[in-house]
């Protein structure tokens, strides 16, 4: 495979891209317009800066920002420099941010200033200061501004333009010869993803799985030099990184990145830079096909829709394509450990197959259906170069998740049928998707009990109209506390990623258990929501 051979690396991508398209537009974000050869050069000077902050070859290097350019040049910058990548979920709190810092002990931390009213940094330090954070020697924000060291003097706080400027004592061969000595078989980033546990886990992938993946991706949905790339979908998940930046820098493509999804601005810039290709869940689709005002932008440009994550109706298929006249809608389906992507539909797909389906197996990969005969449900297996080299530093879960065979147990439940399509009917996993994002009841669970009055608690994905899935906890009360469904959702909404907080609270006397003392998640999902669906 091209990716694998002729690249061998992330750092050598970046600059094969910058000498094959050296004129032509990288990232648009804003007024910031970045050539390619310019994005070259922004990466080098970050990758010094990170050497100079003295970063080795292997340790492990974290971003928490939304997407942005300097998301881009920071990530980038860090791997080209040997650092391994940890990308960080903006919706995390500060003790969920830290958690996975002090997991990897990161020593490195690229942080936003303030996003969605948020201050990213007040919320690290009044972690840092209950609990510190001993790895973790420098966080540079992500804009003009750093605050003071906190008491001790670690770790040290720099602005993005000071940590660039450290790095011009470094003389070029030594970042050349760092970005050299990178190998295909070095892990390229640690992506954390929660398990059945509710204790979060750090996926590894190698560059050599990640350029290959991507590059079969590229190849599949037809991304081509030139073309337009509106990334919405966040760059902390894989989807958003690999499909998104990787996949760009592969084809040539312009990179657009919008940190938060709000139609109207998907809206504006779709017409107003000629974006053609706009991956993302069905929600965000369905919002711009809905949105009222859609008439009034120029959105002929697009051609190429790819979206996955829930279940996809077949008239959002088929509105895209004779509305839209879009002319490539696939759908998809991965998961982290398994670099991303699993099967894919195929632009030669009838519209029945991209709505009912996933599509098939990526080329050299193996997928199969543990179930008692053919076309009956059962666990999704995954084998192949897409498969993770492992949990970071977690064996025990790692043989859990991979059997000796190589084949990845994803536990999610799917159907083939004849020809290889895959459909995902239901999770062994509790794990429900919250408008694109992953939620694990077992975390909320978790994170619910530590509530002063809440005495047991169990959460379900149920219908939500406008996000797909939502959580629902059932919650017992400790004797004597009035506590409301309202206080519940509020205290949630300061301790967890708001989508992962329930969207509806029930109290109940006791949950119902099997005589092992499982609770019978079934039986809550039959209860679901008021009405059925939360409008």
């Amino acid at each position: 495979m091209r990716g694998d051979l002729e690249w061998g690396s992330i750092p050598r991508l970046v600059r094969s891209a910058a000498d094959r398209f050296p004129g032509r537009e990288a990232v648009v974000d804003g007024r910031t317009r970045i050539s390619y050869a310019a994005l070259g050069e922004r990466v080098e000077r970050a990758s010094a800066a990170t050497i100079a902050a003295g970063v080795a070859p292997g340790d492990r290097v974290a971003v928490w920002a939304p997407n942005t350019a300097d998301w881009i040049t920071a990530a980038l910058g860090a791997v080209s420099a040997g650092a391994v990548l940890v990308p960080l979920n903006t919706r995390f709190k500060g003790a969920e941010a830290a958690y996975v810092l002090r997991r990897t002990r990161a020593k490195l931390l690229f942080i936003t200033g303030t996003f969605l009213g948020t201050s990213y940094v007040a919320s690290l330090r009044r972690v840092v200061a209950e609990r510190p954070l001993p790895d973790l020697e420098q966080v540079v924000v992500l804009s003009d501004a750093a605050p003071a060291p906190a008491p001790g003097g670690s770790p040290a706080y720099r602005t993005w333009k000071d940590f660039l400027a450290d790095g011009d004592a470094i003389p070029p061969e030594t970042v050349r010869a760092r970005a050299d000595a990178v190998r295909s078989a070095d892990p390229s980033d640690l992506t954390f993803t929660s398990g059945t546990t509710g204790h979060p886990k750090g996926v590894v992938i190698t560059h050599a799985q990640t350029l290959r993946v991507y590059e079969t991706w590229s190849e599949v949905v037809g991304l081509t030099e030139g073309d337009r790339y509106l990334i919405v979908n966040p760059f902390f998940h894989t989807f958003g990184y690999k499909a998104g930046i990787i996949a760009c820098l592969m084809r040539g493509a312009t990179m657009i990145p919008q940190p938060v999804f709000d139609v109207g601005t998907a809206l504006a810039n779709i017409a107003t830079e000629r974006v053609s290709v706009l991956p993302g869940p069905p929600t965000l689709h369905q919002a711009v096909l809905d949105h009222p005002a859609r008439a009034s932008y120029d959105l002929s440009a697009l051609r190429l829709v790819v979206t996955g994550a829930a279940v996809v109706p077949l008239e959002l298929v088929e509105r895209l394509r004779d509305e839209l006249k879009i002319t490539t809608v696939l759908t998809a389906y991965g998961l982290t450990e398994a670099s991303g992507t699993v099967t894919m539909c195929r632009r030669t797909d009838a519209a029945e197959v991209v709505a009912s389906t996933s599509g098939r197996a990526i080329p050299g990969t193996e997928v199969k259906v543990a179930a008692p005969g053919p076309g009956e449900p059962g666990e999704v297996l995954v084998r192949g170069y897409n498969v993770m080299s492992g949990y970071y530093e977690d064996e025990e879960e790692t043989a859990e998740a991979v059997d000796p065979d190589g084949w990845l147990h994803t536990g999610d439940v799917g159907v083939m049928d004849a020809d290889g399509n895959l459909r995902i009917t239901d999770r062994l996993k509790d794990m429900f998707i919250v408008g694109g994002f992953n939620a694990y009841p077992a975390e909320i669970e978790r994170s619910l009990l530590r509530h002063p009055d809440v005495a047991d608690a169990a959460v379900v994905g149920i219908p939500d109209r406008r996000l797909g899935e939502a959580g629902k906890a059932y919650v017992v009360r400790r004797a004597d506390s009035a506590l409301t469904a309202d206080e519940v959702i509020a205290w949630a909404r300061r301790e967890m990623a708001n989508y992962k907080v329930p969207r509806v609270v029930e109290f109940v006397p006791e949950l119902p258990r099997n005589a092992s003392g499982k609770v019978l998640k079934g039986e809550l999902r039959g209860r679901g929501a008021p009405g059925g669906v939360i409008q």
